[in-house]
C-alpha cells in the first residue's frame, strides 16, 4: 500500500516522535521553523510512505494527516 502525509507546520513542535516511529524513515527534521519558532519536520522521501499512520498516532500535537492511496 502507498500513502502520503501532510504535516501542519504551524502545529508541529519538532518533538521528533514521528521521525522515530516511522518504520520506513520518510520524515526528517528540517532547518525551517514555524511562526512560534519551533523547528519542524517534513516528509523527505514521500514516495516511500506506506500510509501506515504510525507517525500520526505518535504526534502529540495532531499535526500529521495520513492519506492512503489506492
Amino acid at each position: 500500500m502507498k500513502g502520503s502525509i501532510v504535516i501542519d507546520r504551524e502545529l508541529c513542535k519538532g518533538c521528533g516522535n514521528c521521525i522515530e516511529a516511522c518504520p520506513v524513515k520518510v520524515i526528517a527534521m528540517t532547518k525551517q521553523f514555524n511562526k512560534v519558532v519551533y523547528f519542524i519536520v517534513s516528509p523527505m522521501e514521500a514516495a516511500r510512505c506506506t500510509g501506515c499512520a504510525i507517525c500520526a498516532n505518535m504526534c502529540p500535537e495532531i499535526a500529521i494527516t495520513v492519506y492512503q492511496d489506492d
